[in-house]
């Protein structure tokens, strides 16, 4: 019975590395720009084309487990039917179902963490005051590394917090942040440096558009 649970143990603890590993691309961009650790976003960023084996290794992983926990016993596979119900293998938490409901819960969160990181960023203050209209200029970042909507959560706070900045957005999918900004207050050198020692993310190149 021992050796069972402690064989359940390790399923489950293989199930939430795995997923640990499937959301690493996803959650060290908010971590660099909350926490100005900018070098780390682009360092798990190579994890995001396995980031669907990683689910799935990650549901098979927990599927077993709980095949393993919730599977009928045959007499066989127990020491003694009479087992007492307070021995340490029962008392332990890591090698009850609970936790594995607990382990599969978490692994959930951090799959779905691209769709709710937006709220971990504060409220940013773009009412800027411009003076003279034609300092209001837009222009294009080409960025390489962004991976989710984490991703572009992280970028378009990072160029918000920048004085000068009326608005940003960025697309994972393109690769491109279109910013507005006030050309008396902020250039696009600043704001791609802002984009690369922020969020850790490589700008290729700019564009003004008008």
């Amino acid at each position: 019975m021992e050796q069972n649970k402690s064989s359940e143990k390790k399923w489950i603890g293989a199930g939430l590395l795995a997923a640990v590993a499937a959301s690493l691309c996803c959650i060290t961009p908010v971590l660099a720009v909350l926490g100005g650790l900018g070098g780390i976003a682009s360092t798990f960023s190579w994890l995001d084309p396995l980031r669907p084996y990683l689910i799935g290794i990650t549901a098979l992983v927990l599927g077993f487990a709980f095949y393993k926990a919730y599977k009928p016993e045959k007499e066989g596979d127990v020491d003694c039917a009479c087992e007492d119900e307070e021995s340490p293998a029962k008392k332990n938490f890591l090698n009850s179902k609970a936790f594995l409901w607990v382990v599969t819960g978490v692994s959930i969160l951090m799959f779905a963490f691209p769709s709710y990181s937006h709220i971990f960023f504060p409220e940013t203050n773009n009412n800027i005051v411009v003076v003279n209209e034609s300092n209001i200029t837009e222009a294009r970042l080409y960025i390489e590394g962004m991976t989710c909507t984490g991703c572009e959560e992280s970028v378009d706070y990072a160029l918000q917090t920048e004085e000068g900045v009326i608005s940003a957005t960025s697309s994972y999918e393109t690769g491109i942040a279109e910013v507005k900004f006030d050309k008396s207050k902020v250039n696009p050198e600043q704001l791609s440096k802002a984009v690369e020692e922020k969020v850790g993310y490589k700008v290729n190149k700019f564009e003004i558009v008008n």
